[in-house]
């Protein structure tokens, strides 16, 4: 990867999230909440983010981007060597590792005991970790269940997005707040039906 920003800057290492793109922030986001589960694998969600962003802004002619890709190269530089990999010897087959048993702990383990907005954000990382895998991981070497992980999270992410009104039916544990909408809305039903006087006779 060839960037024209080469500058450094003294203060790099404190510039913080908020000076990434919009679109490579959430990458960033997982490398912190799993950087203490596992280092290296955070490590390679960070390269993903400085190689999303080059491929926004190649030529890094913005201040805000150039800092940004520059802080980032400086701490990258720095986990290069201090991360190692703890599931595999290659980073490749850690990444699938990590994805792997993530999902086993989180997804397959955590369905039903788990609350749905905990699981929005468990959903999210995994989509997330899978985006960093896709380019980290050869094609031809992504397994048969890394794949089939992957779809499932595609097709069920859906129903943990963060949403105004609570759904009814959403699998996972239910908070009581949805429980007692449940109760009111049959409740509501019966009275309907109890205090419907009919059709009119005049």
């Amino acid at each position: 990867m060839t960037m024209t920003c080469t500058v450094y800057y003294p203060n790099a290492e404190r510039i913080d999230n908020n000076h990434a793109p919009s679109s490579v922030a959430p990458i960033l986001r997982v490398a912190n909440e799993i950087e203490k589960d596992n280092p290296r694998v955070a490590y390679l969600c960070r390269f993903r983010a400085l190689e999303k962003t080059h491929m926004m802004y190649p030529r890094s002619n913005r201040r805000r981007v150039c800092l940004f890709k520059t802080y980032l190269l400086h701490r990258l530089h720095q986990e290069e060597d201090s991360t190692k990999c703890q599931l595999a010897k290659s980073d490749p087959t850690e990444m699938q590792k990590y994805y792997q048993n993530y999902y086993d702990k989180n997804i397959s383990e955590g369905q039903n005991i788990t609350k749905p907005e905990e699981m929005a954000k468990i959903y999210h990382i995994a989509t997330v970790l899978y985006d960093v895998l896709e380019t980290v991981v050869p094609a031809s070497e992504v397994e048969p269940k890394t794949q089939r992980y992957a779809k499932d999270v595609e097709e069920n992410r859906e129903q943990y997005k963060h949403y105004n009104i609570l759904p009814l039916h959403a699998v996972g544990n239910k908070p009581a707040v949805m429980e007692l909408l449940k109760a009111c809305t049959s409740c509501f039903s019966k009275v309907r039906v109890y205090s419907d006087p009919g059709p009119s006779k005049f």
